[in-house]
């Protein structure tokens, strides 16, 4: 599997982590606010919300902290208004990065970014620079023990583009459209689904060894800590081998 595919399931192991220390909280809560602001506060008439509530439920989020972050979002009690902004470029070995932020001040949030950037042999690049190497797709996770069979067949009726085999589980992939449908039939199905998200999907990946590869995953990692990143992108390639080292 890609890199990404891989950091994904890094960054799932790691949440536990972030949301005893409040860190995944306060991402979650960000992205519920805007979601309502944006799209009305009915989860069943918001996918973006949706997804958002879903997001939050998964990290044992409590009932009234959503409630209170739509609520917020809505307009009811004032709510911060956060700026959704991409910031493109490059990591160690050249590969590429999509970094989703969620700010109320632009200047903090690209002076952080350069900064981690430029810290681990990177550089911020011009929008549009390594964009078109992504496309959106969604992104359902299955792990442990499963019959790649089932999941592809039930996966494909209901409209997914891809199933693939993993080491320890299987990814299902989506056109963002068909990303709902496929993962309401994964889990009417009986899958325990372990992640589920929109995301940017490299279309090539580049391969990263050594050095290289420790300064990316600390790099993704020390973005995904800033409190104003939502998501981050990138298309390395790191072997099982390498990434047990850093482990």
């Amino acid at each position: 599997m890609s890199g990404h595919s891989k950091w994904s399931t890094i960054k799932r192991k790691k949440g536990a982590a972030d949301a005893k220390r409040g860190k995944l909280f306060t991402k979650l809560i960000r992205e519920l606010e805007t979601a309502a602001r944006l799209g009305g506060g009915d989860p069943d008439a918001n996918p973006r919300l949706r997804l958002a509530v879903d997001r939050a439920r998964a990290a044992n989020m409590p009932k009234d902290n959503i409630l209170r972050a739509i609520a917020k979002g809505t307009g009811a009690g004032g709510s911060e208004h956060y700026e959704e902004v991409v910031y493109e470029g490059y990591g160690p070995g050249g590969a590429a990065i999509l970094v989703e932020a969620l700010t109320d001040n632009r200047n903090r949030t690209v002076g952080e970014i350069r900064h981690l950037l430029s810290k681990y042999g990177g550089n911020l690049g011009a929008s549009g620079c390594v964009a078109y190497l992504f496309a959106k797709k969604g992104l359902i996770q299955i792990d442990g023990e499963v019959d790649p069979d089932a999941v592809l067949e039930v996966a494909l009726e209901a409209g997914a583009e891809d199933v693939v085999e993993r080491e320890g589980g299987v990814d299902v992939l989506t056109a963002p459209a068909d990303f709902d449908p496929v993962r309401e039939a994964l889990a009417a199905a009986g899958f325990e689904l372990a992640g589920a998200e929109l995301t940017m999907q490299p279309n090539t990946t580049v391969k990263l060894e050594g050095r290289e590869a420790e300064s990316m995953l600390k790099l993704a990692e020390a973005l995904e800590d800033l409190d104003d990143v939502q998501h981050v992108h990138a298309n390395f390639d790191i072997s099982d081998e390498e990434l047990q080292k850093f482990a």
